[in-house]
Parts: structure tokens; sequence; C-alpha cells
């Protein structure tokens, strides 16, 4: 405690300059606080400010020990307001950015407001990436594999997708029976909103070298364009499930294995994790839980291989 006590008064030197104002803060003698720095000097056998008679300031080795101290201070006082929130019930104002998928998003969001109806949503339901700091959200779910080191984040399930066309586009153009032919086709290609990057196909080794009739940020737009035999696509299979069963749409080479990603729930490592918060949080986990995105065992889908793998590598 003496050296949390210690640390406390080290951040607070180092935002007000003087040790005069850090000791009228915190009710304490001048004397106090220079002892205190002293004492914290010697401990790390390091010089932390440059002092003279007129200025105060830090030194290259007290600047990295403030952010760190800064970092330290912040936890406590997470953890402090968590213990006294515990027994608060969740409520107030949740600020959240969901991917644009239907089948998805409508019964997540009805099923977490009755279960939460002291929660309100703020919804930005966008494909694009968001930058979640910058743009003050509470939480997202996103595809693909987390790199942002100043975002915490929770694996929430993943999802197979498959090769897929009209009937009246196999008709005409015929059916590929291996990747190679692809090249004879037109390709409804998928692209990530955050980077331009082309979405990887079954078997393909560079899906931006198929032979694109078009190109979009969004799968609501190539579904459509896929049912209207403009193409052959490669779709999240939960997406393409009901229109494979409906023999709406055909899977295409239906002996690769299927190309896996899944979505993940993010939030700022800074952002004090408040009963709302964590209400959304859990709930994700168990919503995705319950309702798996990839087909269960023994459900029929048309040209869908039953003993697909359903491990996860990231991209």
């Amino acid at each position: 405690m003496s050296k949390l006590s210690g640390i406390e008064i080290f951040v607070q030197v180092a935002e007000t300059r003087s040790f005069s104002e850090t000791a009228k803060q915190l009710g304490v003698s001048s004397s106090a606080v220079g002892k205190s720095i002293a004492r914290l000097e010697s401990r790390l056998s390091a010089q932390l400010f440059y002092r003279s008679t007129r200025s105060m300031t830090l030194t290259t080795e007290g600047a990295q020990y403030l952010e760190r101290c800064r970092r330290i201070l912040a936890e406590v006082e997470s953890a402090e307001l968590e213990l006294m929130e515990s027994h608060l019930a969740p409520q107030g104002q949740l600020k959240i950015s969901l991917p644009f998928v239907d089948v998805i998003v409508l019964p997540l969001v009805g099923g977490f407001m009755q279960r939460y109806p002291q929660i309100t949503l703020d919804i930005d339901m966008t494909d694009r990436m968001v930058d979640i700091i910058e743009e003050g959200f509470d939480a997202v779910i996103r595809t693909g594999t987390p790199v942002d080191s100043r975002l915490k984040s929770r694996f929430l399930g993943g999802y197979q997708r498959v090769i897929v066309a009209s009937p009246d586009y196999l008709a005409q153009r015929g059916t590929p029976r291996h990747t190679s032919d692809l090249a004879q086709h037109a390709c409804l290609l998928h692209k990530y909103p955050s980077t331009g990057r082309i979405e990887q196909w079954t078997g393909v080794p560079d899906a931006s070298e198929l032979p694109a009739a078009m190109v979009c940020n969004t799968n609501r737009v190539i579904i459509d364009a896929t049912l209207k035999g403009l193409g052959i696509a490669c779709l999240p299979e939960y997406q393409a499930r009901s229109l494979l069963q409906e023999g709406k749409l055909t899977q295409v080479l239906p002996h690769l294995p299927a190309a896996e990603n899944g979505y993940w729930a993010l939030w700022p490592v800074s952002k004090h994790v408040t009963p709302k918060l964590r209400a959304f949080i859990d709930y994700l986990a168990a919503y995705f839980t319950e309702n798996p995105l990839n087909a269960q065992p023994g459900v029929a889908i048309q040209g869908v291989s039953e003993n697909c793998s359903t491990g996860l590598p990231m991209e």
C-alpha cells in the first residue's frame, strides 16, 4: 500500500509540476510530498524529475514511469468501481456497432432488449470497420482476427463459407468441377471494408485473381446478385442455409473443405467494464453458444458435406 501511495503522489506531482500544489490537493505537507518522491527515486534508482527553483519537468525515465503508473491507478479505480457496481442492475445507454446481418442481429438485439429493459441501445449497424475508440463505442461485433492492442476481445463463434450459385446460372454457364474452372465464370467477390482485401474462397489460393463480375463490401448485395443468376459467390453458410434448403441456391464444389471465419466481441481496454457492458458481452457469448452459426450435425443441407471440419483457422 505504501508503494501505491507513492505512485499516487508521483502522478499528482507529474500533473501539477509542483510539490506545494500536490500537497494542497492531497491535504499533506510539501515536505511529505518531497520525501515521498525522494523515497520513490531511491527505490527505483532513477531520477524522475528535473528540479529548479522555477520549474519541474519529467525526465525520460519519469515520463515512461508515469504512463505505467497511470495504467496501474486506472486498473485500481476500475476494480473498485466494478465492486461497488456489482450489486446494481445493468442500466443506461450502450453504444454498439453490429454487422449488417439480419439472421444474427435481429434475434440478438430483440432478445437482449427483453432481458435488459433498463439498457438503451444506440446501434450502428454497418459492415464498415469503425474506430471503436475515436467514435466512442462501448463494444462491437466483427469478423477476423483482432489485431488492435487498444482493444480487448472475446471469441463468439465460428462459421463456414461455401461456394454457391443459382440453378439458373449453372444451367446457362455449366457447373465447375474443379477450382480451376472458376476462371471461366462470373465471380461475385466480397472485400473487407477495413482493408479492401478480397475475402478468400474455399480451395482458391488467391481469390483476388478470380474473374470478378462484382466486388462488394456487404454480403446482402452479393446474395441478391447470386439469386438473380449473375454469378458464383462464396457466402457464409448460415446466410446461404435456408436458400440451399429451398433449392434457390446450389453449392458448387461441395467436395472441398469449407472455408472458415469467426465473430469476435471487441471493446476498449481503457473502458471500465460497467454492469451494462458486462451484461452485453456475457449475453453475446451465451447467444452464440445457444445459436451456433455452423449447421448442427444431422441437419440436411443441399450440396453441403456433413463431415466438414468445424475448426477455426483465423485469417
